[in-house]
């Protein structure tokens, strides 16, 4: 079965407009600060997305549209906008790992870290978490995180990454980052919440890479 086309749209970049080739797509997007972009399936989506302000047209769809009644459960509600997403990529093809954090009200992104070779998402999902909390830290800032794996925070409330990766030359950097990590978590406090990102009912976490 013929892989099915992906449309990248970039908002913000290098060149922007839309392109269907991932590598392309990077080559904007790359190391280039604040840039907004995101998949979608048909090119008549991507057309209509791009036509829109990024994160008008990410908040509409993904954070603070309000669904039917009957969609979301009472007792999740909706996202808090005052707050940090944070997210991973793990490449199956090379290993590669990396991690960014955006801040939900506006979708600008606060941090984006890596690849690092032969990573694991779940190691990618921890740093991200400790990464916001380090960083809210830093600006004495209490607003909540939101991650959308479990693993992740669990291992933040452990304060330990139980992670089954074998060290090797390669992933050196990744083990020395998962150290510093454990540390910070093991010599610091915080109030910050770390909350479930309900992709279900909320649409993607908006600081997804936007590759699936």
């Amino acid at each position: 079965m013929a892989k099915k086309t992906k449309f990248y749209v970039v908002w913000k970049g290098r060149e922007t407009g839309i392109y269907t080739d991932w590598k392309e797509c990077e080559a904007q997007i790359k190391n280039f600060d604040g840039a907004q972009y995101k998949s979608f399936d048909s090119l008549e989506i991507a057309q209509q997305a791009i036509e829109r302000n990024y994160w008008e047209y990410i908040a509409r769809k993904e954070a603070s549209a309000k669904p039917h009644p009957n969609t979301v459960p009472a007792a999740i509600g909706q996202p808090i906008l005052d707050s940090l997403a944070v997210d991973a990529a793990w490449n199956t093809a090379s290993g590669d790992m990396e991690y960014q954090g955006v801040y939900l009200g506006n979708g600008t992104r606060v941090f984006l870290q890596g690849p690092f070779h032969d990573g694991t998402n779940n190691i990618g999902e921890f740093l991200a978490i400790v990464h916001a909390l380090a960083y809210l830290k830093g600006k004495n800032s209490l607003i909540p995180i939101y991650s959308d794996s479990k693993t992740a925070i669990s291992w933040v409330k452990k304060k330990h990454a139980n992670t089954k990766l074998a060290l090797t030359p390669r992933n050196k950097p990744v083990f020395e980052l998962l150290q510093r990590a454990e540390r910070w978590l093991a010599t610091n406090t915080y109030s910050n919440k770390i909350l479930k990102w309900e992709t279900k009912h909320w649409g993607e976490n908006p600081a997804d890479f936007g590759r699936k």
